[in-house]
């Protein structure tokens, strides 16, 4: 859960890098609650539309941001601007081809977006001169 929390604290970092651990952690955490939420709609009949629910809504929203971010510094972890995102808007070859870069390891060493947070700890922030 500690994952998924510094994600959101991390929302407005899109420089640095993240960690294969810490992308899918976040994965499995947003999916888990999505389906909960999903539940929660049927339950409730909190539905917007037939197809469409009111916290699930929310709740993508909420995330936006953040899962963006995550995924450009996991880009970033493997040596790759975060430009390549954009291949998420060419269907199934682009999306494959971000799922596999979301399962490479992480570029060893200090690559031109920071140091690898595998190597340096999960947390750590370098020091500015």
């Amino acid at each position: 859960m500690n994952d998924f929390t510094n994600v959101f604290k991390k929302t407005l970092d899109f420089k640095s890098r993240s960690r294969r651990k810490e992308y899918w952690m976040f994965i499995l955490w947003t999916s888990i609650i999505s389906v909960v939420l999903s539940i929660v709609e049927l339950v409730l009949n909190l539905e917007i539309t037939s197809d469409l629910g009111l916290l699930s809504t929310i709740f993508s929203l909420v995330i936006l941001i953040p899962s963006i971010s995550l995924s450009v510094r996991r880009l970033h972890d493997i040596g790759r601007t975060g430009w390549w995102l954009l291949l998420s808007f060419i269907p199934i070859l682009g999306w494959i081809a971000l799922f596999v870069f979301t399962l490479l390891d992480s570029e060893s060493g200090t690559n031109k977006y920071g140091p690898n947070p595998k190597e340096f700890g999960h947390d750590f922030k370098p020091v500015s001169n």
